[in-house]
C-alpha cells in the first residue's frame, strides 16, 4: 500500500484505504482493492481516504470483513479521527458467518519511512489497544481512552521503537 503513487509523499501525499477479510473456506486473509477516494480534498494538515463499506468478492462468498487498512503519507501515528473509529465501525467483533471463531475488528496503519522501512500499527476496535509491529510481534504501545480518540501511551512505549 505504501508504494502507491503519493502514498509516501509526506505533507503533499495522500492516503489509500482497503478492507482486509478472512475466508474460512480458504483459511486465508485477503486485502480488497485499494481506494484512493477522498472524503475531501487533501490539504497539508488533514488527510483522508474513504474506507470501503462493503465487499464484493464472488471468489470468496464466505468472506468476513475483519479490518480496515490505510496509509499515512505524513505521520506514523494514528490521528484522533482514526482512533475514534471504534464508534463508527460496529460491531467491534465479527463472527456471524463463522461462529466458532470470533475475531476482533481492527484498523491498521502503514507508514513508509524515508529509508524505505514500513512501520505498521494496529488499533483493536474491541479492546481499544494500539500496538506496533516490531520484529514480527505485536507490541502494545497505548490505549485509546475516550470516544474522541485520545490515546494514553504505555510506559516507555512510543510510535518509534
Amino acid at each position: 500500500m505504501t508504494r502507491q503513487p503519493g502514498a509516501s509523499n509526506g505533507l503533499y501525499g495522500f492516503e489509500y484505504c482497503a478492507l482486509n477479510y478472512f475466508s474460512k473456506e480458504k483459511n486465508a486473509y485477503f486485502l480488497s482493492y485499494l481506494s484512493s477516494f477522498r472524503e475531501k480534498l487533501d490539504s497539508i494538515t488533514f488527510k483522508t481516504c474513504s474506507m470501503p463499506t462493503s465487499l464484493n468478492d464472488p471468489s470468496h462468498p464466505d468472506a468476513v470483513i475483519i479490518g480496515f487498512n490505510h496509509t499515512h503519507p505524513h505521520s506514523r501515528a494514528f490521528s484522533k479521527p482514526d482512533l475514534s473509529a471504534w464508534i463508527r465501525w460496529n460491531p467491534s467483533r465479527s463472527g456471524a458467518r463463522n461462529p466458532e471463531r470470533i475475531r476482533d475488528r481492527h484498523l491498521m496503519l502503514f507508514y513508509r519511512e524515508r529509508t524505505g522501512e514500513c512501520r505498521t500499527y494496529i488499533f483493536n476496535l474491541a479492546t481499544r489497544i494500539v500496538a506496533a509491529l516490531r520484529e514480527g510481534h505485536w507490541i502494545p504501545i497505548g490505549e485509546v481512552y475516550t470516544p474522541e480518540g485520545d490515546i494514553r501511551m504505555f510506559d516507555n512505549k512510543d510510535w518509534l521503537p
